[in-house]
């Protein structure tokens, strides 16, 4: 069973003030070139697919145009996705049983009531069944009604909420099983202060939405959205994929690309360790296609004459490092002339024997910061109330 592993698409970002539009639909293509060439039995999308939860027509647009570039290049593949926590978990439910009797699963809700249980998507090849479990982006309170909550009548903590939502399943450790799931696990061994996270990603304050990796033991391998960054959570077979496009200046010099995933035969329990008791094991190796983007997001540090003798046209933040050209009047015009896809200006300066670095020069804040700074250190409840307000002004 060969399928590919992707996540955290966000069509409708904008970097800075650049609209994405034509950089997403680059890297689409070059995801359907792979599917065309690879052939995988199956394509998982692991959540956040809209970078807002009412995306734009142009980004539902491009959604489509890469659903159907998938379909007609590796016609015979199953197309799995769930909703991360940017996403509508109503609008990507939208036509589910309709698109999954053409192979495309929506999975944007998770069980809303314990009759129900996480959807399973079974796949077969030669070995047998290979199960996919597609888990939602969870909040606790959205499946209080599925599996309680605590004596005074508050939600689970997020970690305690996966335990219970996994422990609830019927998982046959005898057959062959994936998860695709949108949260922060943690790695074992490690602190989620620890854990190096982009600028582009929703980070809840005290990391109260930290879930240990643990709770994925009964799976073989975890396909994992909501960590921009490639990496491992668990070892090889538990893995955020991170991007396919660079979705912040935190993100310069990564290597993005698509996970691709081969499942051989579970070993019998006695094979896999040499003890009756032991448990069986799948053969799974990964390895990663490489994705290059239409420009590269990069970071340019140096006198205002060294940046301007390297002209370039990626997506470029320029971090100044002499006081001489900062006053320059056309100081701007040039760098715009040198990088016309310049995102931001920044200085770092020299003072007091040490070194400021990182100031933005033609950036504004985010709308919450802005109100944050105005207000002076607002309440939670304040900051939740703002937050709402925010996202219906930019909804509408």
């Amino acid at each position: 069973m060969k399928f590919f592993h992707l996540s955290d698409l966000h069509l409708g970002l904008r970097l800075f003030t650049r609209d994405l539009r034509e950089d997403q639909e680059y890297i689409l293509n070059r995801i359907v070139e792979a599917a065309e060439k690879e052939q995988p039995d199956a394509v998982v999308i692991a959540g956040d697919i809209y970078d807002k939860a009412v995306p734009s027509a142009e980004s539902v647009e491009l959604f489509d145009s890469f659903l159907t570039g998938l379909t007609k290049a590796a016609p015979e593949a199953a197309i799995m996705m769930i909703s991360g926590n940017h996403d509508s978990a109503v609008r990507v439910n939208c036509f589910r049983s309709v698109l999954g009797r053409q192979g495309i699963h929506m999975i944007g809700l998770p069980p809303a009531d314990p009759e129900e249980h996480i959807a399973v998507i079974t796949l077969e090849d030669v070995f047998g069944p290979v199960h996919f479990w597609l888990l939602p982006y969870i909040r606790p309170s959205m499946v209080k009604n599925v599996i309680g909550t605590e004596e005074n009548g508050s939600s689970f903590s997020y970690a305690e909420t996966l335990k219970r939502m996994l422990a609830r399943e019927n998982v046959d450790p005898q057959e062959r099983n994936v998860i695709v799931s949108h949260q922060f696990y943690l790695p074992a061994g490690k602190k989620a202060e620890n854990v190096e996270r982009m600028d582009s990603e929703i980070r809840t304050v005290g990391n109260i939405d930290e879930v240990p990796a643990s709770v994925l033991a009964p799976f073989d391998y975890a396909a994992l959205g909501h960590i921009h960054k490639p990496m491992e959570a668990g070892g090889r077979t538990v893995r955020y994929c991170g991007t396919p496009l660079a979705c912040s200046v935190s993100e310069a010099g990564q290597q993005k690309g698509i996970i691709v995933v081969e499942m051989g035969a579970k070993k019998p329990a006695a094979d896999a360790a040499g003890a009756a008791d032991a448990s069986p094991e799948t053969e799974i190796s990964t390895r990663v296609i490489p994705l290059k983007p239409l420009r590269e997001v990069r970071i340019v540090r140096g006198t205002l004459e060294e940046v301007l003798s390297a002209p370039s046209g990626d997506y470029v933040t320029v971090i100044l490092t002499d006081d001489a050209g900062l006053d320059a009047f056309d100081a701007r015009e040039k760098l715009v002339e040198a990088f016309p896809y310049l995102l931001e200006i920044r200085r770092e300066i020299s003072k007091g024997g040490g070194v400021r670095t990182g100031i933005r020069t033609d950036a504004l804040p985010e709308p919450l910061e802005l109100c944050r700074m105005f207000l002076k250190e607002p309440d939670e409840e304040t900051v939740e109330i703002l937050k709402d307000v925010i996202n219906t002004v930019k909804e509408a």
